[in-house]
């Protein structure tokens, strides 16, 4: 796997092809989602202490994320198996992707050197991004933290009450 280091998408930009398997093995594509707002999201492994406070974070206000029109995918290198475990598990309300091959990841800029406790390491960068309508990306965050980043995401999109 070659990382593309360089690859950092900003708002404005096209979202890149997205076309994964997803809990049920059935392949969707972020061009599916044209006419729907979307809040992409990937994240390194499921079932673990980060990726699952995450994904339970995001369930609980995906309530106020469908009101304001939008749909929540997550995307990780894990199996659809594994995907439907953690689904099950933690009760999570949206789609879970499966790129094994890290090939989307790429495109995305989610996939490279990164540093974690002060040791650089080459794995996925929990990364969020949030995409119109048209497909277009309006806002990004690369190196998000899993704890307490729903909760920012539903400030930034003003989704509170």
């Amino acid at each position: 796997m070659v990382e593309n280091e360089s690859v950092r998408l900003q708002p404005g930009d096209q979202s890149p092809e997205l076309c994964l398997p997803n809990q049920d093995n059935k392949t969707l594509c972020l061009d599916q989602f044209i006419g729907c707002k979307v809040v992409l999201y990937f994240y390194p492994k499921d079932l673990t202490p980060g990726c699952t406070t995450q994904a339970a974070e995001l369930t609980e206000i995906l309530p106020k994320l469908k009101r304001a029109g939008y749909v929540v995918l997550g995307v990780s290198p894990d199996s659809p198996e594994k995907h439907k475990e953690f689904i099950k598990k933690i009760n999570i309300g949206f789609e879970l992707l499966s790129d094994p091959n890290k090939e989307a990841m790429s495109r995305w800029g989610t996939y490279g050197k990164k540093v974690m406790y002060g040791r650089e390491s080459v794995g996925v960068i929990r990364s969020t991004f949030v995409i119109d309508e048209t497909g277009v990306i309006t806002k990004t965050w690369y190196g998000t933290k899993a704890t307490g980043h729903a909760s920012r995401l539903a400030r930034e999109l003003k989704l509170d009450d």
